[in-house]
Order: C-alpha cells, then structure tokens, then sequence
C-alpha cells in the first residue's frame, strides 16, 4: 500500500484570515485557467456504500448525495485546496457601504446542462427560494444576512445585507447553495439535475449507480474523464475488493480497518485529517434531556478516546465542538476533561434520576462506517453510570428523514465541518437557524454571540467569539462533542490527479485522469 499522510500546513496558517480578508477585499479574480482542457476518456467508477437519498442540493445532508451532486452543480464561490475562498461561478466581487453591500460578477459564457444561460436572474431566483422556509433549505441560515438580491444586469448580482457578514463568502461555497436555474422545480431536479457544474446527469437506476458525463461547456475545462459513475456497493470491505479486482477505480472510506486492509494489489490510499466530527447529539427539547444535569451527567460519563479507540482504531484526535484549524477548541476546557463517573451519578441523583434513565438513540448504518460500534462503545460506558443508550439503527435514508425532522431524543452522528464557526454551527444553535431544530438547543447568549462573529472582521476578536460559543456549548452540554477523524481516498492504479481536501469535497474529481 502506497499511504500518504495529508495535512497542509498552510491551510492551518491561511484559515484565521481568509475570511477576515474576503469579507474586507475589494475585489478577487480567479486563479485558475478557464482554457478548455481535453478528456482523457474512460469512465471512472466510484465505489459508494449508500445510494443517495435526493438530488436536490438545497436539501442535501447525506455525505454521499453531497459528493454525488458537487459534481453537476456550480457555486458563486468556492474553496481551494487549503480552504481559501476563491471564485466559482463569480468570477469577483466587491463589498462597499462599509461592508453591508456585496457586488458580484458571473462569468460570462457558463451554461446550465439543459443549454440555457446563466444569468444573474438564476442567483437571484435561488436565493430568494433558498431563504423562503417552505423550500426548508438545508443551508438556509447561511444567506440569512441577505435582505435583497438585485439584478442590475445579466452579469450583475447586487446583495444588500443587514449587517457585514465575515461568513458569507465561505458559507457559499457549499452545494447547499448551488445556483439553480430560474425555471427548474424541485420536482424537475429531483428526477433530472440541470446544473452548471464539470459533470451533467445522465442515468439513475436506484439502489445500484448514478451515471454522469463530462459537461464540455464547463467553465472550469472539460474534466479529464469522459463519464463519472457512482456504483453503490454494499459496504467498504466490498468496495476494497472492486477495487482490487479493477471494477472500481476510485473510493473514499472513513473505516481505518478497512483501508488498512486495502494495501496490496497497487492501491494508493491518501489518508486526510479531516473537519468532519462525530458527535452524540443530544435534544434538550425532549425530556429526560430537557434537564442541564441530565446531559452533562452524560457528557461525564463519556471516556471520548475510548470511543476513538474502540471504534476507529485511534485514527484521530478527541475534539471539542469547533474543528476549523483557526478556531479550534480545547477539548480539555468542558465540564468534564476525562472521564467521572460519580459525578454524572451525583448529577442524575440531583436531576431526580438516582435510579437510572433510558435515553432513545437513532444510529445509521451505511452512511459512514464506525457509526454502530461508537453507539455500541457510548451505551457500555454509559450503562455504568445508570444511563441505558436505547439503540435503534437504521438504514441511511431512513435515519437522514428522522434527523432533518428532529425526530430522535439521542443521535449518534458524523457532521461535516466548515472552514468558518458560522458556517458550521450558526444554522443549528441560533434560535432562528433553519436547522435549530435538528441541534435542539438555542440561547439568547449564543444568538448574541453568532451576531457578533458575522459582524467582526477582526480575526483576533472571532476567535475570541467562537471560543465562548465553544464554552457556552460544552457548559450546556448541547451536544457531546466525541472525536475528528481521518478520511481516507483510495485509487486504482492509473488513477492520477485527485486531490483531498479536509472538508471531505470531491470537487477535485473533475482533474482525475485514467492512464
């Protein structure tokens, strides 16, 4: 096996002040060629665990609908390599009115699959829909700070905001605000996705692949491949032997053990820290956690390396709630830094539970590999305190509806992470967040704080911000924060041009040639 750590440093340098300096600059071009690039030809395979549950990137929370739909749709901004904020489908822009207006300018010539023009009239559309509730976007809160969305003209795209915005930027660069064209409905895109992006759609047949093909007019260059298939694949240890047999070229794994497996047989395996955490989501809406004791008795009794060792092999670190380079917080600075068992009994005691409780835990199996021996890890530990994690595992789909609806008690869960606090936390625990309820705890202090962290341009000062975001999260004991860890992309031989990225984005897959 050909293992390869990645972790660049400079994204570690660059990320305090990215933000900071787009929300500030004046303006920003593009790095990259927009010169047509020739395909190599070929169809690369993408071994997937789980067929995506939609096709719409407005309500896209499953890791592998995201990957899937990263490829057909197109954002006004995006990130680089080292998580830096550069053009996409906005080739620059310009803030004035001291940073409560923000002017865009798209690239001319960029086509939507279905032959139509982009236009400023399709920003404006997606926005303004995005932000209506009955859309329930997904990544909703993220353009909350956008009063109104002019069109000035075809190339022009004016935002007026309520106040500066040092997340904006970054937040849309996520397909959760992929641009759609005006015309296309929900019900359009979910049978047949019609987006700006380096691959068009092609075919579907559920439960076995999504077939792409390279999108010629792609403002980027025509991507290397011919045609881009995602093979659903039971579960990892399958993919591993696509893999090796040669049915598959390309897959990403979050199993250590499985793609320790894969070496042998030519397979190259990057092995990439990642933003992404894994978390033991509490709804404090929901008695018995509506009670603080209740859930920092919880957060006590949780030994969060033993979790990381019994479930992924200790591939990575203990985490608090932010995992971004520039904010990241102490994991040492909660209630509870290592393990105390009395004390979540005294706290239960205190909180009219001395004789136990029995706390409803949703777990998905398929979406990500170490899912059920964490809740397996998490309900032996907690037994000893008296708190009986009641498991119910379910299918990916399935687990996704009852997470978006909020209808769980406990969830144990793998949440991607964001370059930015904002983008990360803003739209679960600020009581007007579009996934408020899903996080299940909100604050007027917390509300107060996320304002103030749009609001600043200061890195220095967000930091500050972020870290008593992190505090009032972990002295709630909202949720318990448990471990970030690697991702791991494996790749046939012949199989060149990939890059990771810490966000888990397989945006890169448009540079990926077959020899």
């Amino acid at each position: 096996m050909k293992l390869r750590s990645t972790l660049r440093s400079s994204a570690i340098r660059c990320l305090a002040v990215g933000v900071t300096a787009a929300l500030v600059a004046t303006g920003c071009s593009s790095g990259r060629s927009d010169s047509k690039g020739s395909a190599s030809g070929g169809t690369l395979v993408v071994g997937y665990t789980a067929d995506p549950n939609t096709l719409d990137p407005w309500k896209a929370t499953q890791f592998q609908a995201v990957h899937l739909l990263e490829q057909v749709y197109g954002t006004l901004t995006q990130l680089d390599g080292d998580l830096n904020v550069v053009p996409g489908l906005a080739e620059k822009w310009q803030y004035g009115d001291d940073n409560k207006t923000l002017t865009l300018t798209l690239r001319k010539d960029v086509k939507f699959a279905d032959g139509k023009p982009l236009t400023s009239a399709d920003v404006k559309s997606s926005i303004e829909r995005i932000q209506k509730p009955a859309t329930a976007a997904v990544a909703a809160a993220t353009v909350k700070s956008v009063k109104t969305v002019q069109a000035p003209d075809p190339q022009t795209v004016v935002f007026t905001l309520t106040a500066p915005d040092a997340g904006l930027l970054a937040g849309l660069a996520t397909v959760n605000l992929a641009v759609l064209a005006k015309d296309d409905t929900s019900e359009a895109i979910a049978q047949k996705p019609n987006g700006t992006g380096p691959f068009t759609f092609a075919s579907r047949t559920a439960g076995q692949s999504v077939k792409l093909t390279a999108n010629a007019n792609y403002w980027g260059g025509k991507p290397k491949v011919a045609n881009l298939e995602f093979r659903i694949i039971p579960d990892q240890t399958s993919v591993v032997s696509g893999l090796q047999s040669g049915n598959v070229q390309f897959a990403t794994l979050d199993d250590p053990l499985v793609a320790k497996s894969a070496e042998g047989s030519g397979l190259t395996v990057t092995k990439t820290p990642s933003l992404s955490y894994h978390v033991l989501q509490l709804n404090s809406r929901k008695a018995p956690l509506d009670k603080l004791d209740v859930r920092l008795a919880i957060s006590c009794a949780i030994d969060r390396k033993q979790v990381l060792d019994t479930a992924a092999l200790g591939e990575g670190e203990v985490t608090g709630p932010i995992t971004s380079p520039a904010y990241k917080s102490d994991p040492n600075a909660r209630p509870c830094p290592t393990r105390d068992v009395n004390k979540a009994k005294q706290l239960l005691a205190g909180a009219g539970f001395a004789n136990g409780l029995t706390i409803p835990t949703i777990v998905s199996q398929g979406e990500y590999a170490t899912s059920v021996n964490e809740a397996q890890n998490l309900q032996a530990q907690l037994k000893e305190a008296g708190i009986n994690l009641e498991i119910k595992t379910l299918e990916s789909g399935a687990y996704v509806d009852r997470w978006v609806a909020a209808d769980f008690t406990a969830a144990v869960a793998l949440n991607g992470g964001r370059p930015d606090p904002d983008g990360m936390y803003g739209r679960y625990f600020t009581s007007t967040g579009n996934l408020n309820k899903v996080a299940g705890y909100s604050s007027p202090e917390l509300d107060e704080l996320f304002a103030d962290g749009k609001a600043t341009t200061d890195p220095a000062k967000r930091k500050e911000i972020y870290a008593q975001v992190g505090k009032l999260l972990e002295d709630n004991a909202a949720w318990v924060w448990l471990f970030a860890s690697y991702g791991y992309t494996v790749t046939a031989q012949g199989v060149q041009g990939f890059t990771p990225m810490a966000n888990g984005s397989l945006q890169n897959l448009k540079d990926v040639s077959l020899n």
